[in-house]
Protein backbone atom coordinates (compact mmCIF):
# COMPACT_ATOMS: atom_id res chain seq x y z
CA UNK A 1 0.00 0.00 0.00
CA UNK A 2 1.62 3.50 -1.12
CA UNK A 3 1.02 5.67 2.17
CA UNK A 4 2.67 8.77 0.48
CA UNK A 5 2.38 11.07 3.26
CA UNK A 6 5.05 13.72 2.01
CA UNK A 7 1.71 15.76 0.72
CA UNK A 8 1.19 16.34 4.58
CA UNK A 9 -2.62 15.87 4.38
CA UNK A 10 -4.71 17.32 7.40
CA UNK A 11 -8.00 15.04 8.54
CA UNK A 12 -9.92 18.19 8.61
CA UNK A 13 -13.22 17.41 6.20
CA UNK A 14 -13.97 20.98 6.53
CA UNK A 15 -11.57 21.32 3.24
CA UNK A 16 -14.54 20.59 1.01
CA UNK A 17 -12.77 17.28 -0.23
CA UNK A 18 -15.53 14.95 -2.25
CA UNK A 19 -16.51 12.43 0.20
CA UNK A 20 -18.05 9.03 -1.26
CA UNK A 21 -20.09 6.90 0.97
CA UNK A 22 -21.72 3.76 -1.19
CA UNK A 23 -23.86 2.46 1.00
CA UNK A 24 -25.24 -1.39 2.20
CA UNK A 25 -28.49 -0.51 -0.31
CA UNK A 26 -28.36 -2.89 -3.51
CA UNK A 27 -27.50 -6.34 -2.01
CA UNK A 28 -30.79 -8.30 -3.05
CA UNK A 29 -28.93 -11.45 -4.43
CA UNK A 30 -27.17 -11.39 -0.70
CA UNK A 31 -30.52 -11.02 0.47
CA UNK A 32 -31.86 -13.75 -1.96
CA UNK A 33 -28.85 -16.52 -0.85
CA UNK A 34 -30.02 -15.29 2.78
CA UNK A 35 -33.54 -17.02 2.47
CA UNK A 36 -32.43 -19.91 0.48
CA UNK A 37 -29.77 -20.65 3.04
CA UNK A 38 -32.31 -20.51 5.74
CA UNK A 39 -34.47 -22.65 4.39
CA UNK A 40 -31.95 -25.60 3.52
CA UNK A 41 -30.69 -25.17 7.33
CA UNK A 42 -34.22 -26.09 8.41
CA UNK A 43 -34.64 -28.99 6.61
CA UNK A 44 -30.88 -30.04 7.98
CA UNK A 45 -31.94 -29.19 10.96
CA UNK A 46 -34.95 -31.47 11.35
CA UNK A 47 -33.09 -34.36 9.54
CA UNK A 48 -30.52 -33.82 12.00
CA UNK A 49 -32.55 -33.72 15.00
CA UNK A 50 -34.30 -36.76 14.55
CA UNK A 51 -30.79 -38.72 13.11
CA UNK A 52 -29.39 -38.06 16.57
CA UNK A 53 -32.04 -39.06 18.89
CA UNK A 54 -31.74 -42.57 16.82
CA UNK A 55 -27.72 -43.17 16.89
CA UNK A 56 -27.73 -42.21 20.72
CA UNK A 57 -30.24 -44.76 21.33
CA UNK A 58 -28.57 -47.16 18.90
CA UNK A 59 -24.94 -46.49 20.58
CA UNK A 60 -26.13 -47.26 24.22
CA UNK A 61 -27.75 -50.35 22.81
CA UNK A 62 -24.70 -51.22 20.80
CA UNK A 63 -22.07 -50.45 23.42
CA UNK A 64 -20.32 -48.65 20.15
CA UNK A 65 -18.35 -45.42 20.73
CA UNK A 66 -18.57 -44.79 17.03
CA UNK A 67 -22.23 -44.60 17.05
CA UNK A 68 -21.96 -42.66 20.37
CA UNK A 69 -19.42 -40.22 19.02
CA UNK A 70 -21.48 -39.87 15.44
CA UNK A 71 -24.05 -39.14 17.64
CA UNK A 72 -22.58 -36.47 19.98
CA UNK A 73 -21.38 -34.87 16.74
CA UNK A 74 -24.88 -34.76 15.25
CA UNK A 75 -25.97 -33.02 19.11
CA UNK A 76 -23.28 -30.41 18.10
CA UNK A 77 -24.48 -30.65 14.43
CA UNK A 78 -28.10 -29.89 15.61
CA UNK A 79 -26.55 -27.28 17.69
CA UNK A 80 -24.87 -25.38 15.17
CA UNK A 81 -27.34 -25.17 12.82
CA UNK A 82 -29.78 -23.66 15.24
CA UNK A 83 -27.32 -21.07 16.24
CA UNK A 84 -26.53 -20.50 12.12
CA UNK A 85 -30.47 -19.96 11.69
CA UNK A 86 -30.22 -17.60 15.03
CA UNK A 87 -27.53 -15.63 13.05
CA UNK A 88 -29.64 -15.40 9.74
CA UNK A 89 -32.34 -13.85 11.63
CA UNK A 90 -29.68 -11.13 13.42
CA UNK A 91 -28.15 -10.58 9.98
CA UNK A 92 -31.30 -9.65 8.87
CA UNK A 93 -32.67 -6.94 11.91
CA UNK A 94 -31.60 -3.57 10.30
CA UNK A 95 -29.16 -1.34 11.33
CA UNK A 96 -29.07 1.08 14.37
CA UNK A 97 -27.11 4.19 15.47
CA UNK A 98 -24.75 2.20 17.98
CA UNK A 99 -24.86 -0.61 15.05
CA UNK A 100 -24.13 0.44 11.84
CA UNK A 101 -23.23 -2.65 9.97
CA UNK A 102 -26.44 -3.88 11.83
CA UNK A 103 -25.56 -7.89 13.06
CA UNK A 104 -23.97 -9.33 9.84
CA UNK A 105 -20.97 -10.10 11.94
CA UNK A 106 -23.34 -12.41 14.13
CA UNK A 107 -22.81 -14.79 11.34
CA UNK A 108 -19.20 -14.93 11.78
CA UNK A 109 -19.45 -15.34 15.47
CA UNK A 110 -21.49 -18.48 14.83
CA UNK A 111 -19.12 -19.58 12.45
CA UNK A 112 -16.12 -19.54 14.61
CA UNK A 113 -18.28 -20.60 17.54
CA UNK A 114 -18.85 -23.89 15.29
CA UNK A 115 -15.66 -24.44 14.34
CA UNK A 116 -14.44 -24.39 17.96
CA UNK A 117 -17.19 -26.74 19.11
CA UNK A 118 -15.47 -29.07 16.33
CA UNK A 119 -12.71 -29.08 17.84
CA UNK A 120 -13.83 -29.65 21.08
CA UNK A 121 -16.09 -32.68 20.47
CA UNK A 122 -13.46 -33.86 18.52
CA UNK A 123 -10.86 -33.54 21.47
CA UNK A 124 -13.47 -35.69 23.79
CA UNK A 125 -14.19 -38.77 21.11
CA UNK A 126 -9.91 -38.72 21.03
CA UNK A 127 -10.05 -39.15 24.93
CA UNK A 128 -12.37 -41.79 24.97
CA UNK A 129 -10.89 -43.93 22.30
CA UNK A 130 -7.77 -43.89 23.81
CA UNK A 131 -9.29 -45.61 27.06
CA UNK A 132 -10.77 -48.31 24.82
CA UNK A 133 -7.56 -48.96 22.90
CA UNK A 134 -6.24 -51.22 25.87
CA UNK A 135 -9.74 -53.09 26.84
CA UNK A 136 -11.99 -52.85 23.21
CA UNK A 137 -15.48 -53.92 24.37
CA UNK A 138 -17.38 -56.11 22.69
CA UNK A 139 -19.51 -54.27 20.04
CA UNK A 140 -23.18 -55.30 18.76
CA UNK A 141 -21.63 -54.91 14.88
CA UNK A 142 -25.26 -55.83 12.80
CA UNK A 143 -26.98 -52.79 14.74
CA UNK A 144 -24.39 -50.80 14.56
CA UNK A 145 -24.18 -50.98 11.04
CA UNK A 146 -27.92 -50.64 10.33
CA UNK A 147 -28.16 -47.31 12.56
CA UNK A 148 -25.15 -46.22 11.14
CA UNK A 149 -26.32 -46.06 7.58
CA UNK A 150 -29.51 -44.63 8.29
CA UNK A 151 -27.48 -41.90 9.94
CA UNK A 152 -25.68 -42.11 6.59
CA UNK A 153 -28.12 -41.52 4.41
CA UNK A 154 -29.58 -38.53 6.61
CA UNK A 155 -26.73 -36.56 6.79
CA UNK A 156 -26.16 -37.10 2.94
CA UNK A 157 -30.02 -35.13 2.59
CA UNK A 158 -29.25 -32.95 4.85
CA UNK A 159 -26.02 -31.60 2.83
CA UNK A 160 -27.63 -31.75 -0.29
CA UNK A 161 -30.64 -29.33 0.95
CA UNK A 162 -27.91 -27.11 1.77
CA UNK A 163 -25.91 -27.48 -0.86
CA UNK A 164 -29.18 -27.00 -3.69
CA UNK A 165 -31.12 -24.46 -1.16
CA UNK A 166 -28.36 -22.38 0.02
CA UNK A 167 -25.06 -20.90 -1.04
CA UNK A 168 -21.84 -23.40 0.65
CA UNK A 169 -19.40 -22.01 -0.89
CA UNK A 170 -19.88 -18.10 -0.60
CA UNK A 171 -21.35 -18.24 3.09
CA UNK A 172 -19.15 -18.83 5.94
CA UNK A 173 -21.74 -19.39 8.72
CA UNK A 174 -23.76 -21.96 6.22
CA UNK A 175 -20.14 -23.48 5.61
CA UNK A 176 -19.81 -24.26 8.83
CA UNK A 177 -22.91 -25.54 9.51
CA UNK A 178 -22.13 -27.85 6.46
CA UNK A 179 -19.09 -28.53 7.37
CA UNK A 180 -20.65 -30.27 10.75
CA UNK A 181 -22.90 -32.31 8.41
CA UNK A 182 -20.01 -33.85 6.69
CA UNK A 183 -18.54 -34.36 9.52
CA UNK A 184 -21.26 -36.42 10.53
CA UNK A 185 -21.54 -38.30 7.60
CA UNK A 186 -17.59 -39.33 7.70
CA UNK A 187 -18.90 -40.57 11.44
CA UNK A 188 -21.02 -42.61 9.59
CA UNK A 189 -18.93 -44.08 7.18
CA UNK A 190 -16.34 -44.59 10.11
CA UNK A 191 -18.97 -46.38 12.25
CA UNK A 192 -20.00 -48.57 8.82
CA UNK A 193 -16.14 -49.54 8.44
CA UNK A 194 -15.85 -50.58 11.95
CA UNK A 195 -18.99 -52.97 12.06
CA UNK A 196 -17.89 -54.43 9.17
CA UNK A 197 -14.69 -55.12 10.46
CA UNK A 198 -15.96 -56.54 13.82
CA UNK A 199 -18.83 -58.34 12.47
CA UNK A 200 -16.27 -59.93 10.07
CA UNK A 201 -13.35 -60.42 12.19
CA UNK A 202 -14.20 -60.08 15.62
CA UNK A 203 -11.52 -56.48 15.14
CA UNK A 204 -13.27 -54.85 18.19
CA UNK A 205 -10.47 -52.28 18.11
CA UNK A 206 -11.47 -51.38 15.03
CA UNK A 207 -14.43 -49.06 16.67
CA UNK A 208 -11.49 -47.02 18.64
CA UNK A 209 -9.51 -46.66 15.71
CA UNK A 210 -12.04 -45.52 13.45
CA UNK A 211 -13.30 -42.66 16.02
CA UNK A 212 -9.73 -41.19 15.93
CA UNK A 213 -9.20 -40.89 11.94
CA UNK A 214 -13.09 -39.49 11.83
CA UNK A 215 -11.56 -36.90 14.59
CA UNK A 216 -8.58 -35.69 13.03
CA UNK A 217 -10.49 -34.84 9.77
CA UNK A 218 -13.34 -32.72 11.41
CA UNK A 219 -10.13 -31.00 13.11
CA UNK A 220 -8.96 -30.37 9.81
CA UNK A 221 -12.10 -28.36 8.43
CA UNK A 222 -12.53 -27.39 11.42
CA UNK A 223 -9.36 -25.22 11.55
CA UNK A 224 -10.15 -24.05 8.28
CA UNK A 225 -12.97 -22.26 9.08
CA UNK A 226 -11.52 -21.23 12.07
CA UNK A 227 -8.98 -20.01 10.22
CA UNK A 228 -10.98 -17.83 8.00
CA UNK A 229 -13.39 -16.49 10.76
CA UNK A 230 -10.66 -15.49 13.05
CA UNK A 231 -9.23 -13.33 9.57
CA UNK A 232 -12.53 -12.00 8.90
CA UNK A 233 -13.01 -10.69 12.59
CA UNK A 234 -9.30 -9.53 12.37
CA UNK A 235 -10.31 -7.33 9.41
CA UNK A 236 -7.92 -9.34 7.09
CA UNK A 237 -8.73 -8.24 3.05
CA UNK A 238 -11.01 -11.04 1.53
CA UNK A 239 -8.77 -13.49 0.06
CA UNK A 240 -10.76 -13.12 -3.18
CA UNK A 241 -9.45 -9.64 -3.61
CA UNK A 242 -6.12 -8.46 -4.38
CA UNK A 243 -5.55 -5.26 -2.33
CA UNK A 244 -1.98 -4.28 -4.83
CA UNK A 245 -4.37 -4.83 -7.55
CA UNK A 246 -6.71 -2.60 -5.83
CA UNK A 247 -4.08 0.45 -5.68
CA UNK A 248 -2.91 -0.59 -9.70
CA UNK A 249 -6.54 0.10 -10.68
CA UNK A 250 -7.51 3.68 -8.99
CA UNK A 251 -4.09 4.75 -9.44
CA UNK A 252 -4.31 4.00 -13.76
CA UNK A 253 -7.62 6.45 -13.30
CA UNK A 254 -6.66 10.02 -15.23
CA UNK A 255 -5.50 12.46 -12.48
CA UNK A 256 -5.03 10.41 -9.55
CA UNK A 257 -1.46 10.98 -8.17
CA UNK A 258 -1.77 8.76 -4.87
CA UNK A 259 -3.87 5.81 -3.54
CA UNK A 260 -3.05 5.96 0.56
CA UNK A 261 -5.37 5.01 3.60
CA UNK A 262 -6.44 1.79 1.94
CA UNK A 263 -8.31 -0.42 3.70
CA UNK A 264 -10.40 -3.67 2.28
CA UNK A 265 -12.31 -5.83 5.15
CA UNK A 266 -15.38 -7.82 4.73
CA UNK A 267 -18.53 -7.09 6.64
CA UNK A 268 -19.67 -11.15 6.01
CA UNK A 269 -19.56 -13.05 4.17
CA UNK A 270 -20.49 -11.99 0.42
CA UNK A 271 -20.48 -8.52 1.37
CA UNK A 272 -16.61 -6.75 0.97
CA UNK A 273 -16.09 -3.05 2.16
CA UNK A 274 -13.34 -0.87 1.15
CA UNK A 275 -12.17 2.91 2.12
CA UNK A 276 -9.57 4.80 0.65
CA UNK A 277 -8.17 8.50 -0.22
CA UNK A 278 -7.53 9.30 -3.83
CA UNK A 279 -5.05 12.05 -4.14
CA UNK A 280 -5.78 14.08 -7.33
CA UNK A 281 -4.08 16.97 -9.47
CA UNK A 282 -5.04 20.17 -8.45
CA UNK A 283 -7.20 21.10 -11.42
CA UNK A 284 -8.83 17.46 -11.94
CA UNK A 285 -12.41 16.65 -12.21
CA UNK A 286 -13.20 15.62 -8.74
CA UNK A 287 -16.99 14.31 -9.37
CA UNK A 288 -15.77 12.32 -12.82
CA UNK A 289 -12.74 10.60 -11.05
CA UNK A 290 -15.00 9.87 -8.16
CA UNK A 291 -17.26 8.22 -10.25
CA UNK A 292 -14.80 6.33 -12.24
CA UNK A 293 -13.32 4.73 -8.86
CA UNK A 294 -16.76 3.98 -8.06
CA UNK A 295 -17.37 1.69 -11.06
CA UNK A 296 -14.28 0.37 -11.26
CA UNK A 297 -14.37 -1.26 -7.78
CA UNK A 298 -17.66 -2.48 -8.51
CA UNK A 299 -16.81 -3.68 -12.01
CA UNK A 300 -13.39 -5.46 -11.16
CA UNK A 301 -13.71 -6.41 -7.72
CA UNK A 302 -17.63 -6.69 -6.82
CA UNK A 303 -17.41 -4.12 -3.99
CA UNK A 304 -20.22 -2.31 -3.83
CA UNK A 305 -19.93 -0.54 -0.25
CA UNK A 306 -17.29 1.70 -1.02
CA UNK A 307 -15.90 5.18 1.28
CA UNK A 308 -13.84 6.98 -1.31
CA UNK A 309 -12.35 10.53 0.33
CA UNK A 310 -10.86 12.83 -2.75
CA UNK A 311 -8.24 15.06 -1.49
CA UNK A 312 -6.31 17.82 -3.83
CA UNK A 313 -2.45 18.79 -3.12
CA UNK A 314 -3.94 21.63 -0.63
CA UNK A 315 -5.26 19.42 1.73
CA UNK A 316 -2.93 18.60 4.84
CA UNK A 317 -3.54 15.50 7.50
CA UNK A 318 -1.52 14.05 10.12
CA UNK A 319 0.37 10.97 9.35
CA UNK A 320 -2.13 7.72 9.44
CA UNK A 321 -1.61 4.95 12.39
CA UNK A 322 -3.32 2.55 9.95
Amino acid sequence: MNHNHAHGHSHGHSHGHDHHHHGLGGHNHHDSNRAGNKKGLTIALVITAGIMVLEFAGGLLTNSLALLSDSGHMLSDASSLALSLVAFWFAARPASPNKTYGFYRFEILAALFNGVTLFVIAGFIMREALHRFSSPPEVSSLSMILIATVGLIANLLSALALIRKGDVKNNLNLRSAYLHVLGDALGSVGAIAAGLLMLAFGWYIADPIISVLVSLLILRSAWGVIKHTVHILMEGTPMTVDQDAVISTLIRIEGVVDVHDLHIWTITSGLDSLSCHLLIEDKADHQAILQQAIKLIEDEFKIQHATIQIESPAIRHSELKV
